[in-house]
């Protein structure tokens, strides 16, 4: 068991360390759409990315869903066979948001050095197939005024 302070520790080692090991700019929160990110998640049992749909109006949260749904095939077919659709996924915290994400399907952990390496690969090649999706439908998904 680690104190507050060594696993915060341990956490800013574990992002420098995919920092440095994949030294890139990322997409993240610069998709241009408002509230509609890209994200890494790691814990001590998984390792996810994700493209979560929050926008504060839920009928816009459902639009830009529904748009990335509508290339589900594409996205399935070319860049991540095993990414999840979910509609309504409740946070932590309660809010309900949209999110299509992979998760690593592997035991790792961020406390556990030894799986760093296959947590850094993982990210790096998941989240640039799914950042070349986005780029290609990148302007489809944006417009609110091209239905699905």
């Amino acid at each position: 068991m680690f104190s507050k302070e060594e696993a915060l520790q341990l956490k800013k080692d574990f992002w420098t360390g995919f920092a440095n090991e994949y030294p890139r700019k990322w997409l993240l929160h610069n998709t241009k759409i408002k509230d509609v990110t890209f994200k890494f998640f790691v814990d001590n049992k998984t390792a996810q990315i994700a493209l979560e749909i929050e926008p504060k109006e839920d009928e816009k949260r459902k639009i830009y869903f529904e748009k990335v749904e509508s290339l589900k095939t594409i996205l399935l077919d070319e860049y991540l066979e095993d990414a999840i659709f979910e509609r309504n996924f409740y946070l932590p915290n309660g809010k309900l948001i949209s999110r299509i994400w992979v998760d690593i399907n592997q035991k790792v952990s961020v406390n556990n050095k030894a799986t760093w390496p296959i947590i850094y690969d993982f990210f790096a090649e998941k989240m640039t197939s799914f950042e070349l999706f986005f780029y290609e439908y990148e302007d489809y998904i944006k417009d609110l005024e091209i239905n699905t």
